[in-house]
């Protein structure tokens, strides 16, 4: 499959729609992480709106630090800073919703531009056929108690061969390509991408979260689904995931240990790892 052509700020900007995200923007050839630059960024002043984009990442992490499959040339490495929103709704459920709608502005950006139709797994997880394709990684920086930060990042596997990946991530990891059966121009998909991203931005602004959580909940291949629910104290349980409470947390029925048993009660997730088990 050919390469697609480098990414470039004057092609991106050639469809870029967007009002604030996108100006200004940094294209790098290499850097260890585009949401550290975006974090030095933002410390050293940067606007709303500022976005880094490399051609490759010589350390790309996802959540918890794990590390991210960067090779050069072929998939999106994108950083965004968010900052200065005037938002109507209570900070942390803001917050709460920044990771769910980035991907859901992913997904969509996707669909606009290759007709690729991706799933997402809570939180923020994109699928094809239940593999991994993309992830996103939002990260707060409170630099003063008036001026809170969020660096949204994005690793999107566009342009990538199945027997390109990492042997211990072909059972796993899918890219958009697969499907389009062509190379994917990555400066559309990253103006569409910001667009599709401010546009999420501004209905949470302004609107608050329902008709989001609508649009996510349409597109969640977890609900439905038996899940294990892995928790940062290494506790675990095992339940039916049945929906997204209002401020975006999966909310969990645990499994009835008996048949006759009395029904358990739903019960919220905000921070954990979730994995969809086999039917």
């Amino acid at each position: 499959m050919p390469l697609s052509a480098p990414l470039s700020v004057d092609a991106i900007r050639s469809t870029l729609e967007t009002e604030a995200l996108g100006h200004p923007l940094y294209i790098h050839q290499d850097l260890p992480s585009t949401n550290r630059e975006a974090h030095t960024l933002a410390q050293n002043g940067a606007t709303h709106g500022t976005v880094v984009l490399a051609e490759s990442q010589s350390a790309g992490y996802g959540r918890h630090g794990r590390p991210w499959f960067s090779p050069p040339g072929l998939n999106l490495y994108c950083s965004t800073i968010i900052r200065g929103m005037r938002f109507t709704t209570p900070l942390a459920h803001w917050l709460s919703w920044i990771p769910l709608i980035s991907a859901l502005a992913a997904v969509e950006a996707a669909q606009q531009v290759t007709a690729v139709s991706l799933a997402l797994k809570w939180p923020n997880d994109l699928l094809l056929s239940q593999r991994k394709v993309g992830g996103i990684l939002c990260e707060s920086l409170f630099l003063t108690p008036s001026d809170p930060v969020i660096v949204i990042g994005i690793g999107l596997n566009v342009n990538v061969a199945p027997d390109a990946f990492p042997e211990d991530l072909r059972s796993i990891a899918a890219s958009l390509s697969e499907i389009s059966q062509q190379a994917i121009d990555r400066n559309r998909l990253v103006a569409q991408f910001l667009l599709e991203l401010e546009h999420c931005l501004d209905e949470l602004r302004f609107h608050g979260s329902p008709r989001l959580r609508h649009a996510y909940i349409e597109r969640c291949a977890t609900l439905g689904r038996r899940v294990r629910v892995q928790f940062a104290n290494h506790g675990q349980v095992t339940g039916l995931a049945e929906g997204i409470s209002a401020d975006g947390a999966l909310q969990i029925r645990t499994l009835l240990p008996h048949p006759h048993s009395q029904p358990m009660p739903l019960f919220d997730v905000r921070a954990a790892d979730v994995m969809h088990l086999r039917e």
